[in-house]
């Protein structure tokens, strides 16, 4: 049902998880999703949940963790860079489509929170994928900080990450920032939820978590904008998923992205909270049926 397995990316590899379908689907091959986690996380959280609803209906499922986070080798750890998981998603997609058993023909790619965003970029430019689900996607993080702390708050940080650049110029040295802490510390997602969330599952499922990443990282996710590209991604067909009582993710801005997508587009309202998709019922339910049923209309 499922292996454990590794593909080359970029002088290095990505470990991940192979779901074989419960049928193959036509002598051609069957159809396949690839799938990574968010901003830090790993596929033990939960992503398993989804893997097993994609598998039942039908599809080869590859999960993975991108290089420098959870079982996935690379230095320094907790580097997360756009442009490099976008290279592990591509990476992905060649492994699993030169499989003798895949349909290369019938890819999808899943993503959620911060490969929510990874997903609408690389569905815009990389025809290989023939549909896209992206859940509660991170969009303009620049807007988003503007909206949580003022255009004076997003200059300070700005600051701080220049300072950041200037100490790391003369060797290359590695600062770091926690992903998540208590209220008034500082960490990159800084709201309460993302903290009981992230501590529960470390404490629990995800023992290859860490709790920090590169201050780099920080800027490059500043700078990041996955759905600048959105229209080019039809005909692609594309469904979001959002939670309407989302903490980190702006609502606003995900409408109007989705807005500006062409067709076939859909977009699912959940009235739940950011984390609550991974686990909290009815809202995993909801959320995963939404995404195998898109699956299933366009990949067959």
């Amino acid at each position: 049902m499922r292996e454990d397995i590794q593909f080359p990316s970029r002088g290095s590899s990505c470990h991940g998880w192979l779901y074989h379908p419960e049928r193959r689907d036509t002598a051609d091959g069957s159809p396949a999703i690839v799938m990574a986690h968010g901003f830090s996380a790993v596929k033990e959280m939960f992503l398993d949940r989804f893997a097993e609803s994609f598998r039942a209906a039908g599809f080869a499922v590859l999960v993975f963790d991108f290089r420098f986070l959870g079982e996935s080798p690379g230095e320094p750890r907790g580097q997360i860079f756009p442009t490099e998981q976008h290279e592990d998603y591509r990476n992905a997609i060649s492994w699993i489509a030169q499989r003798p058993e895949i349909d290369a023909e019938r890819i999808g790619a899943w993503g959620s929170s911060y490969s929510g965003g990874h997903v609408l970029h690389l569905a815009a430019f990389d025809r290989r994928i023939k549909a896209a689900v992206a859940q509660v996607p991170a969009l303009g993080i620049w807007r988003q900080t503007i909206r949580t702390a003022g255009i004076e708050g997003l200059r300070a940080l700005l600051g701080l990450l220049t300072l950041d650049r200037m100490a790391r110029y003369p060797d290359g040295a590695v600062n770091r920032i926690p992903v998540v802490g208590p209220p008034g510390s500082p960490a990159v997602l800084g709201t309460p939820d993302a903290y009981a969330w992230f501590l529960k599952q470390a404490d629990s499922i995800a023992p290859t978590w860490q709790n920090a990443v590169t201050v780099e990282s920080v800027e490059r996710m500043i700078e990041y904008d996955p759905a600048a590209a959105i229209e080019l991604i039809a005909p692609t067909p594309l469904r979001m998923i959002v939670a309407e009582q989302d903490s980190l993710i702006s609502i606003e801005e995900v409408e109007a992205a989705f807005a500006r997508a062409g067709e076939p587009s859909d977009l699912v309202r959940l009235a739940c909270g950011h984390f609550d998709v991974y686990v909290v019922e009815p809202w995993f339910t909801r959320a995963s049926e939404a995404a195998t049923g898109w699956f299933v209309e366009h990949l067959g």
